[in-house]
């Protein structure tokens, strides 16, 4: 899995409340939920994003609060495929795997990026290059089975294909 596109920075400890606010709470559709996301952080944060093409980089505690699902429907549905951070909370962090999110864990390195810097994601060989600086940063490759729940986009998915077998 390869994504490219512009860095949108976000800082510590960013909460489900800011990335789907609950007042949006009422639908389960990712195209919908994603014309709210990060609506709680700044509401005109959508303007930024690229579908396809934006990468949200964040710092520390990045999906803290509720365990609610929606917050990475939400980011799948305004078109972003990565996010990677300092560190996630740990239920939002497997949420975006079932969720057919890729979560990138890179600790201090993440200071590496700013706000529309381009960057090149390689999630089988284990690196992120920012295309802007010059400068790669490697992170563990992600375990298989999460690879595969990925790969099929998300766990509900994941479980269809292999009953299905």
């Amino acid at each position: 899995m390869k994504y490219t596109g512009k860095v949108l920075a976000l800082g510590d400890h960013i909460d489900t409340d800011a990335i789907i606010p609950a007042r949006f709470l009422i639908s389960t559709d990712p195209a919908e939920l994603g014309r709210h996301c990060m609506e709680g952080y700044d509401p005109n944060w959508l303007d930024k994003v690229t579908p396809g093409a934006s990468v949200m980089v964040a710092g520390r505690n990045f999906g803290c609060g509720s365990s609610r699902e929606h917050a990475p429907v939400a980011i799948v549905g305004a078109g972003i495929a990565v996010v990677i951070a300092h560190s996630f909370a740990r239920i939002f962090y497997r949420n975006a795997f079932n969720m057919g999110l890729v979560p990138i864990e890179i600790g201090d390195a993440v200071s590496e990026f700013r706000e529309g810097q381009e960057i090149e994601v390689n999630v089988d060989e284990g690196n992120i290059t920012n295309t802007s600086t010059g400068k790669a940063i490697v992170f563990p490759p992600l375990p298989a089975g999460m690879r595969a729940i990925l790969d099929a986009g998300g766990l509900a998915e994941f479980v269809r294909k292999r009953l299905a077998r």
